[in-house]
């Protein structure tokens, strides 16, 4: 698997989520608000944005049975990922530990992500 050929999508909510913990962000980055916009522009720019009312039912329904008791702001993610045969790109611990305790492994972390990527360069 190469850099290149790694696709990330995620739901139109992300952003939504984004501004909700905007004051988090600042606080832990310390960054100013400019700052942190354009980190945000050059880690969102080659995610492709699904508007949440192209998800069918079924997957929100899935997907809420799921893990609507952990977090109900991950279900569209959860849906959206299921409804791609896609993997969940997490360091949501709770979310992630919640996920593979109920059989849901197409779930990674930011470090398995990274040692594919580097398995890959190294070949």
């Amino acid at each position: 698997m190469s850099k290149s050929s790694l696709e990330f999508y995620s739901c139109d909510y992300l952003n939504v989520e984004l501004q909700k913990h905007k004051s988090k962000l600042l606080k832990l980055t310390k960054l100013t608000e400019a700052e942190l916009l354009e980190v945000i522009r050059s880690v969102t720019y080659k995610v492709k944005f699904i508007n949440e009312a192209l998800i069918p039912e079924k997957q929100f329904r899935f997907a809420e049975k799921l893990i609507g008791d952990v977090d109900p702001d991950d279900i569209p993610f959860v849906a959206l990922t299921k409804q791609l045969k896609g993997k969940l790109w997490t360091g949501d611990k709770m979310l992630s530990t919640a996920l593979l305790s109920r059989g849901f492994t197409a779930v990674r972390t930011t470090q398995q992500l990274w040692k594919l990527v580097e398995r890959d360069v190294t070949k």
